[in-house]
Parts: structure tokens; sequence; C-alpha cells
């Protein structure tokens, strides 16, 4: 942090992308991708972690307690309803973590309430008591007045103050729906400082949603106003249009530091990296023309614009490439390239490997190479994906596949897997390459999920470019998301099929083991 920086106003950011974005249907992660991207968050400098739901599951309070164990530096949050048996799973789930937060809310809007069946009086003795309970296991308690925004002035102070005298430490006022404008935003915070006793006492933190594409807007509003924590998620992910993207506000911050004077701890250098190893695990790809991560974010196709770039980069763009680690892309890589090359190129891209991993890995971009004339970065990205996207411990792995397919005549697929140890083989046709595909991991592997999302898109151009698919299944409520890339389409969405079926079988252990086998 700049002497500059350090004599700003600091900002914290309270990243939610494995508890409010992983809500995101289709979204879901396992346990190790959570400590995964939790230890990424925690090494890029985000102040709070919110790990999950720990009631929610065992899964989900293993995830977080195993999260809790592990990060070094940021706050550990889990979130609890305002009741007495979710605050304690939470406290159990967190209380080992270097700063543990209990994160508890209550709708307040006059919607909520009548879900609750509390009337105000009701709900006002109802925000003490739990408050109190979760401020007596933990010092650090932050409390939301869900829909916020949409509830009444008068009563929402009234809420904030009972909160504080009751010992939360962090007021947060979402908006749930994605309803509130900036002006309204900054409008609620300043009512809340000015107004309530013991404001000064506490941080206050804004919490949007992007139902109206105002998510960013408004969460800078409320810093404005006087907020001091932004809620938010790499990608923007979450549920519906998605919450406020970290990524976004992070980049307002630095950029336009001379109109909004804050200072956050993000290493921004790092943005690329986490955005696209979320996309991976999510399933949930960037959109092209995403502020700040996406594909065309810095490309530059306009003559004027290209003619403007080359005179001088500042014509066009308002930050740096590099200063949210996207490196340049270029045509170094081949099949001639060697370990130390490749290494170096990883490294350039975000991608440390041990001795060990680079081996496997060179092993599966020589193959590539051997496919394609030229291996872009976008190429090397995918690869490190599919390699990270499977586990070495997979119970289904692909070793065959023949695909016949033409204007005449059945299509066909006939494929062999090895399942549990076990060599498996079917043939079977379908209405297409893809769906006579399917149809075999169907006919091998029991199960009765049905495929939600199916999409393709080439990671880069030309015939022989790659092709990352991503496949959505769900079976019985639990919803699995699979990647996978190659050159070849149809058998990357073998792949992405299989390792959406092994994630799900894995959910189904922690219950009962099956035999996959049909």
């Amino acid at each position: 942090m700049t002497d500059k920086a350090a004599k700003q106003d600091h900002v914290l950011i309270f990243d939610t992308t494995l508890r409010d974005g992983e809500q995101s249907p289709g979204a879901s992660m396992t346990h190790d991708e959570k400590i995964e991207i939790a230890m990424m968050l925690d090494e890029m400098g985000v102040d709070i972690i919110e790990a999950g739901f720990p009631i929610a599951s065992i899964g989900d309070f293993e995830a977080v307690r195993a999260i809790a164990d592990q990060v070094k530096s940021a706050q550990v949050c889990g979130l609890s309803r305002a009741a007495m048996g979710d605050i304690d799973r939470c406290w159990e789930a967190i209380q080992f973590a270097v700063n543990p937060r209990i994160h508890t809310f209550i709708g307040t809007s006059p919607s909520h309430r009548g879900i609750t069946n509390l009337d105000m009086d009701g709900m006002a003795d109802h925000i003490h008591n739990m408050v109190t309970h979760a401020r007596n296991l933990c010092e650090n308690v932050q409390w939301s007045s869900m829909d916020a925004t949409r509830t009444e002035p008068d009563f929402l102070k009234r809420t904030v103050e009972i909160a504080i005298k009751a010992g939360a430490t962090t007021i947060n006022i979402p908006d749930t729906v994605g309803y509130t404008a900036p002006r309204e935003s900054a409008d609620i915070i300043k009512m809340l400082i000015n107004d309530v006793p013991g404001a000064d006492e506490v941080i206050f933190a804004t919490h949007c949603h992007n139902d109206l594409g105002m998510a960013t807007a408004n969460s800078l509003a409320a810093v404005e106003a006087g907020a001091r924590q932004i809620e938010c998620t790499i990608n923007g992910l979450g549920e519906r249009a998605g919450n406020t993207a970290l990524e976004e506000v992070v980049m307002a911050l630095k950029v336009r530091n001379d109109i909004m004077p804050y200072a956050t701890r993000i290493n921004t250098q790092k943005i690329m990296g986490i955005s696209r190893r979320v996309a991976a695990v999510s399933g949930f790809a960037v959109q092209y023309n995403k502020a700040i991560v996406g594909k065309n974010a810095f490309a530059h196709e306009s003559g004027i614009h290209q003619d403007g770039m080359l005179k001088n980069a500042e014509t066009f763009e308002i930050m740096r490439p590099e200063d949210v680690g996207l490196t340049e892309t270029n045509l170094v890589m081949g099949k001639h390239s060697g370990r130390a090359a490749l290494r170096s190129k990883l490294e350039n891209l975000g991608f440390t490997l041990q001795d060990n991993q680079l081996k496997d890995v060179f092993v599966r971009f020589k193959e590539l190479a051997d496919r394609k004339k030229e291996v872009y970065d976008e190429d090397l990205i995918a690869l490190m994906s599919d390699e990270t996207t499977s586990s070495g411990h997979d119970r289904i792995k692909l070793m065959e596949m023949e695909v016949r397919c033409g204007t005449t005549g059945p299509q066909t697929c006939t494929m062999v897997l090895m399942v549990d140890g076990e060599a498996k083989r079917a043939e079977t046709e379908g209405d297409g390459p893809v769906d006579a595909t399917f149809n075999a991991l169907k006919s091998l592997i029991s199960h009765s999920a049905s495929l939600e999302l199916y999409n393709v898109h080439a990671v880069t151009g030309g015939t022989d470019a790659q092709a990352t698919v991503s496949v959505r299944l769900e079976e019985d409520g639990k919803i699995v998301a699979g990647q996978s890339s190659d050159t070849d389409t149809v058998v990357a969405s073998a792949k992405a099929y299989i390792n959406a079926l092994n994630k799900l079988f894995v959910r189904r252990e922690k219950s009962a083991p099956e035999e996959l086998a049909g």
C-alpha cells in the first residue's frame, strides 16, 4: 500500500463468492474447490471471506470449517439466520479461524415480516435476542437487515439501533432484490449514520444485487455516503442477475481514486487469475464484454481505436491490462517448446506448478501442440482449467471413444469407460454425435440426472481451436457443473459430462455410497 493509500479511508472488501455466489443455480462447488478459491481470495488481499452457510448442509459446514482452519489473513465469516440453532452451528464452524465473524440476518421489509409472522415489536425483540446471543459467542458480529432498501425508514433505523446496542460491530444494508438506485443507496446510508445512536461506533456495509444493472454504482454511492465495507463476488456471480462484482468496485476505486479517495488491500494483479478459476469451477463463463475481466475488455477492433492505441495506449485504455494480471497474448508456444518455456509462460499467466505437476501438464501440452499449429495463452488457460477441474480420484474416466456422424445413416458412439477400475463398453445411437455420446454415458453410468445446460464456446479462432464445453446436471435437487476443453468438440462434451457426473457421485457418497454402473 502506498503512503497516499495509507492516509485514505480504508474500504473493507467482503467477498461472498463462496456463499451468495455459490447460491446461483448451478454454481455449486466441491469441497476442494471452495478451499482453493478461499486461499486465492486470501492471497489477493480480501478482508473478509464469507465461506458459506454452515447450517445449510453437512458439506457446507465442513467446507466453512476447513476454510476457517486454513485461511491465514482474512476474517472468515459464516452466515446464519436469526435463529439460535443457526448461530450455534455457524460458531461451531468458524470458531478456530484466525479472526472469525458471525453474520446473522433477518428480513425487515413488510413482505419479509409477513413471512416470519412477526410484527414490528416482535421482530425488534427477536433481533435483540439473536444479536446478543451471537455476540456472547463471538466478538465480531455482523447483522443484516435483509431487503433493507424496501424497509420503512423509521423501522430500519429502529432495527439498526437495536442491533448496535446488542453488540453488532458491522451493520449491513442489503439491496436484496436489486431495487435501489445510486442516490437512494447513498441517502439510506447517510440517514442511518446521521440518525441512529451509536452509528459512529460500527462499520456500515453495502450488499447490492444487479437486477437493474446498478449494483456497482449503488455500492460506490454507499461508500461515498459513509459505508466502509463492500460485499461482492468474483465475476459478479450470484442469484438472478448476480451481485456487485469485486473486480468492478476495486478497479473503479483504483482508477478513479481522484474522485473516490478510498483504499483497499486488493492486489489487483491477482484479479484475472481468480476470475478464470471461478468461471471454471462454477461453470459460469464470463461474458466477452464483461467489465475488467471479459475477453474483449482490452480488445480494440475499430480502426480509429487501433490507431490511437498504437500512438498512445492511454487514448482508449483507462487502465493497463497488466494492472489486473492480464498478459499480452502471443504465439511463441508450440510443439518444439520445452518445459522451462512452458513453466515460464504458465507463471506469467498466474499458474505456479510443482515439478510433478509440470511433468503431467507438459505431457498434455505436447499432445495439444501436436494437434494445433499454434498454442495461444487462452489454450494454456483452458488446459490448466481442465487439469484442475479433474480429480486424480475420479471414479469415471474416459478411455476410448469413436463417433460416426454424417448426413446419412444414424449417428453412433462407441465408448469405453473405466468405472471404479473396471472397463465398460457401450455402443449407442443418437440425434447427432453429441446426443449419441451422451446416450452412451447414460447407458454406462446409472443416474437420473437431467441435462440443464449444454454450452460450447471456442477458446481461440481458427478451425483447430479448442472448444470449451460446459454442462450442468440436476438430480434430486443436486445441481453440478462440469467443464472440459479439447480440439474435438464431441470429446470435450464427453469429458465435461463425465466431470459433472464425478461431482454428482461425490455428493451422493456423502449420504450413502452407491454403485455407478448400470
